[in-house]
Formats: C-alpha cells, structure tokens, sequence
C-alpha cells in the first residue's frame, strides 16, 4: 500500500505551482519543487535546507542560474505540466519514505527525491550549494523523532 502525502507536501505542490507561475513557465519542474519546500518553510525539508546554509536568496540565484543555462541550451515547446524529471520526484519520495518507514509522505522525502534526481534543476543547485544526499538522509532521523 502507498504512502499518503501529508498536508504540507500539498501545500508544497500548490506553491510550486505558483512558483512556476512567477518563472512564467507552463510546467511545474524539480526547481519549483525545491523553491516550494524552503518557501513553505515549516516541513523538514526546510529544516535541513536552512542547517546546511541555504538562504532563499543563494536558491533562487542558483535556480536562476541553471535555468537560464538551460533555456539557452534548449529551446522545447509543449512542455507538459509536470516534468520527467518532476514525475520521478514523487515516486522516488514514495520509496523513500517507505524506506524511513513514515506514515506519509512529507517535505523531507520530496527533498531526498531530489537529491537522488541526478539531472535535475533542483538536484545540480542543491549540489552546488554543498547539499549532499547522504548528508541529509544521516539528518532526517534525528529531526524526525522530535515530539
């Protein structure tokens, strides 16, 4: 049986989507996602965000970054409303809040996924900003089993 997702990871998703929006972008990608979680700014994935460094600012100047290396690089259209790479997202978080055994899926297993993402936006910023997968997986018990 699949996780449900919890309250916050739709919160997430519905700022990612207005994040996109900002962006002027007709698809909801990694990068949004990642925006969302630190915008959100309660979920454990924001926590660690925040542990390792990682102002708003410093995110959105390497999203900008990157995506605007990519718009250079590649000129696609029809884009479709979530991306590849965004559909991968959400059924690597399923794995691994299975793997952490959580009743649901929350912030900090979106922000595995990402990490995990190897291509994304989202996964070349955190990456650039010293955001490392394993790093964060050795966090999320310790915060997660705060009352």
């Amino acid at each position: 049986m699949l996780p449900k997702s919890s309250q916050r990871v739709a919160d997430v998703f519905k700022i990612a989507n207005q994040v996109a929006r900002e962006y002027d972008q007709e698809y909801v990608g990694t990068e949004h996602v990642l925006l969302a979680i630190q915008r959100e700014g309660t979920g454990v994935g924001a926590t660690v965000l925040t542990r390792h460094g990682v102002t708003a600012e410093q995110l959105r100047y390497e999203v900008d970054q990157l995506v605007k290396k990519q718009m250079e690089e590649t000129w696609v259209f029809g884009r479709l409303p979530g991306t590849p790479h965004f559909k991968n997202v959400m059924a690597i978080a399923i794995d691994q809040c299975q793997q952490l055994e959580a009743k649901e899926v929350c912030t900090e297993h979106l922000l595995l996924a990402l990490l995990k993402e190897r291509g994304s936006v989202a996964f070349k910023a955190l990456k650039n900003l010293g955001v490392l997968y394993d790093d964060v997986r050795r966090e999320i018990p310790e915060l997660t089993s705060q009352p």
